[in-house]
């Protein structure tokens, strides 16, 4: 067998499980459990994979510049393998062409594509020549069609960013759609302090370092690995939360005794951090209408030995309505919308193939009606928090400017979005924090 074999293999799995309409962060889950690989292997499959995912337009492009037959006519299974060897040899440099074209070549011939093992050992080796000769496959030169091309974002998406955020800014993001997220950790510190944390994965061999302007942010530096094999994991000391999301929580000023909302809360990544704040003294409501991601969230709260949040699952539209005692209640409420996600393209590559400008129609009325029905829930004297992972203005600035104008006694205390335009930035966010008028 030849060396990498496996390890190739198995990030063609993972994109044949994500074209069958799996999240890539579930397919990568799915296949690893089924080989032993160390963690250096790891880190290859996911760039692989994950690569494979970001680039399918520029690698779609490539097939149709060498191959008799489009990409859209190949057979599905033949598409992505081909995709496997093509961003070896395109985006992986340390790696040699005869590695790239001779491993994906065995894959073919240990699978039902056994037949077909000759065309990919051919495009692939065509390929090679041709970015010898620089014989690169002709691209339009217009700005919004090449930078859709060569960061491999539908062009729907590339000018819609260019309306938003002009066209330099546009460059700076789509590049970091494609670059590795970082992993960042927030410290449970009912659990452990920093100095703890730090010192504990040093002894482990794991460098890590902390976060500007983020009290309880760690960044890992090391290699990725297994998250559950980290030190900590089991005994709650830590989350993984992205550092723009860290940033979320404390604009509600969340203090003891509080009593908190949190309308959308699964995974709980928000709402532990909501309990931290408060030392875990006061009351959590957290709520989501999807059974799944309640019990990520109930797993995270066991995890973390938090005591002071309650679970329901509810849609949080109705939750006027079936608890109307709940009207005035709360002091502090966080929605964190469902949204588009357009600001977490780089941890999440499958995202740009599915969002559609009608899938986000969709979801600004659902942001719409959760404002609406959850804004009589904030008592006089307290603050509420809105929150999205998207750079979309129409989630975020543009929406929350439609809701204070049809709630004249709300008001805009604070509002800010984070670009993920640069290494550092971490995910796109936007927040604003609403209140009534004093």
């Amino acid at each position: 067998m030849l060396e990498g074999y496996l390890q190739r293999k198995a990030a063609w799995e993972i994109l044949l499980k994500v074209s069958s309409g799996m999240y890539s962060d579930l397919a990568l889950e799915k296949v690893l459990t089924k080989y032993k690989f160390t963690s250096l292997d790891i880190a290859f499959i996911t760039e692989l994979s994950f690569g494979c995912i970001r680039y399918r337009k520029l690698l779609d492009h490539w097939i149709d510049h060498i191959s008799k037959s489009n990409h859209e006519k190949q057979p599905p299974k033949l598409r992505w393998l081909l995709h496997i060897g093509l961003y070896q040899i395109l985006k992986m440099d340390k790696i040699p062409d005869s590695a790239c074209i001779n491993t994906t070549v065995e894959i073919a011939k240990n699978s039902e594509l056994n037949k077909l093992s000759g065309v990919v050992n051919a495009i692939l080796r065509n390929v090679t020549r041709k970015l010898k000769i620089n014989n690169l496959p002709a691209v339009s030169m217009k700005q919004a069609e090449r930078i859709s091309f060569e960061e491999s974002l539908p062009l729907w998406l590339v000018n819609e960013m260019i309306d938003w955020f002009g066209i330099n800014e546009t460059k700076k993001i789509a590049s970091a759609f494609n670059k590795k997220p970082k992993i960042d950790f927030r410290i449970n510190t009912l659990k452990t302090t920093m100095k703890e944390s730090i010192e504990i994965f040093q002894k482990n061999n794991i460098d890590v370092g902390p976060i500007s302007k983020l009290e309880n942010g760690l960044v890992l530096k090391s290699k990725p690995r297994s998250i559950r094999k980290l030190p900590g994991y089991f005994e709650g000391k830590w989350l993984i939360q992205d550092r723009s999301s860290q940033w979320v929580a404390p604009l509600l000023k969340p203090i003891k005794g509080d009593k908190i909302l949190d309308a959308c809360a699964a995974p709980g990544t928000k709402t532990t951090h909501l309990a931290q704040l408060i030392e875990d003294d006061g009351q959590i409501l957290a709520i989501d209408k999807s059974e799944i991601r309640l019990n990520l969230l109930k797993e995270n709260v066991e995890r973390l030995n938090i005591k002071s949040i309650k679970i329901i699952r509810i849609d949080a539209t109705k939750l006027k309505d079936i608890k109307p005692e709940y009207i005035n209640y709360f002091d502090k409420i966080l929605i964190d919308a469902p949204c588009s996600g357009l600001g977490t393209l780089a941890r999440n590559p499958d995202a740009r193939w599915k969002i559609t400008k009608d899938s986000i129609k969709q979801l600004i009325t659902i942001q719409e009606k959760l404002l609406e029905t959850i804004i009589p829930l904030l008592n006089k004297n307290g603050l509420l928090v809105y929150s999205t992972c998207t750079i979309c203005p129409n989630e975020n600035n543009l929406l929350i400017d439609k809701f204070l104008k049809k709630n004249n006694k709300l008001e805009l205390v604070f509002e800010k979005q984070i670009l993920p335009n640069n290494e550092d930035s971490g995910d796109g966010f936007y927040a604003a924090i609403v209140s009534y008028k004093k």
